[in-house]
């Protein structure tokens, strides 16, 4: 940060502030976590400079040599973890991956089918608020008003009444189990591609924590952030029948040249990924969440389905009588940091929903196990009884600072 500091002071002093911030704070926002100091030196390397406008022995500009094998590299290792017959790495984030897969396997009109957003699902899975709203011809899939999980009978009438030709899987605030196979039989009966979204429970798939979305599924995409620990930026799995319409979509359907820093780190990522200790970091994000969530609903907090089997969990704030959004600006004063969030079948707005989403992958990283899960629920527990009394919640944060001094945040000095 020398060099910074001497350059631009002011920006340097808001990244160590910021550091500060992620080191002494309980990170629980889900799609949040730490990337590695080596993730992040390959971030902030020399790559940057370069200029790689197509793929690797196959580049518009000169002076590839080191650049090829970085991204050949990443492509490797993203297939031989996914157990994928094509990747590519290039995308910028999730959201830039998703387009790529409606622009490959559609054009540029087609109909769709996605998980609702205020059931779970994601912007890019035909919100109208999103491009793959306002451009495709869409039909959202929900859940059961019973239970809160998919309604897959639901999903599939739906798909033979609409005959879809992409259908989108996969969610962004779903605590449970996601069952490929039964989206991969709808897409089959209706003649559909099958996209699997998996950004938040890539890690889980990936190390047999939840069912793997392959065979079942056409393509896969996800973020190379959230439980994977890598830099800001997204991924494309596909079978091999798909790479040209897909690697053609990126590059130069979406997207310019690649930013190849982000690519290395990618690779460094993937290859944290592959070892044995990934395995064990994962297993314990779910261990910490099913922990979280059992205190949770020991102390009468309401969960929606009932607890979780991943990396989340989704508070109806409504059972301490505020609102979602009221408690998660509570928490954060008292140095907790999670994200309001609408519940199925909602009767509030987006912009103050009912819910509170809550994850562990980041607290996992940070070494805590389920001891600290319980204490992080009694935590938030003592929240809800001191809104509005911002002495109380100084009193919690600073509980949460000796907390987080017990267990460093990885890459952060």
């Amino acid at each position: 940060m020398d060099q910074l500091r001497e350059t631009d002071s002011q920006i340097a002093e808001l990244i160590q502030r910021e550091a500060a911030r992620q080191a002494n704070v309980l990170r629980m926002i889900p799609s949040e976590n730490y990337a590695s100091a080596a993730v992040l030196t390959a971030t902030g390397s020399i790559l940057a400079n370069k200029y790689s406008e197509g793929y690797p022995r196959k580049r518009y500009y000169q002076g590839q040599e080191f650049i090829d094998q970085i991204e050949e590299v990443a492509v490797q290792r993203a297939r031989a973890l996914f157990g994928a017959e094509h990747a590519n790495v290039q995308p910028y984030s999730g959201s830039p991956a998703n387009m790529a897969v409606y622009l490959g396997l559609l054009g540029a009109e087609g109909r769709v089918m996605g998980m609702d957003l205020a059931a779970g699902g994601h912007l890019t899975h035909g919100a109208k608020v999103s491009f793959s709203g306002s451009y495709y011809d869409v039909r959202q899939y929900g859940l059961s008003r019973e239970n809160g999980l998919i309604d897959y009978e639901a999903a599939r009438r739906l798909a033979r009444e609409f005959r879809p030709q992409l259908i989108f899987c996969g969610a962004s605030s779903y605590p449970r189990i996601i069952d490929f196979a039964i989206f991969g039989e709808i897409a089959r009966e209706v003649g559909a591609f099958l996209a699997a979204d998996i950004s938040h429970i890539s890690g889980l798939c990936v190390t047999g924590l939840h069912p793997h979305p392959l065979p079942h599924a056409d393509v896969i995409t996800t973020t190379t952030h959230k439980m994977l620990r890598g830099p800001r930026g997204g991924m494309i799995l596909c079978r091999a029948g798909l790479a040209p319409a897909i690697d053609k979509a990126v590059f130069p359907g979406l997207q310019g040249g690649p930013h190849n820093h982000v690519t290395a780190a990618i690779a460094v990522a993937l290859k944290e990924a592959s070892g044995t200790a990934f395995v064990e970091y994962c297993r314990q994000i779910v261990a910490n969440a099913k922990a979280l969530a059992d205190e949770l609903m020991a102390r009468g907090f309401k969960l929606i389905t009932g607890g979780t089997d991943n990396h989340l969990a989704l508070i109806d704030a409504s059972c301490r009588g505020l609102t979602g959004k009221i408690l998660a600006q509570a928490m954060e004063k008292a140095g907790i940091v999670a994200n309001a969030n609408k519940i199925p079948f909602d009767p509030r707005s987006a912009n103050d929903p009912s819910g509170v989403r809550l994850g562990t992958p980041a607290l996992t990283s940070r070494g805590m196990k389920e001891p600290e899960m319980r204490r992080v629920a009694a935590l938030i527990d003592r929240v809800t009884d001191v809104v509005g009394d911002e002495a109380a919640l100084a009193k919690i944060r600073a509980e949460v600072e000796e907390m987080c001094a017990a267990f460093p945040a990885p890459g952060i000095a």
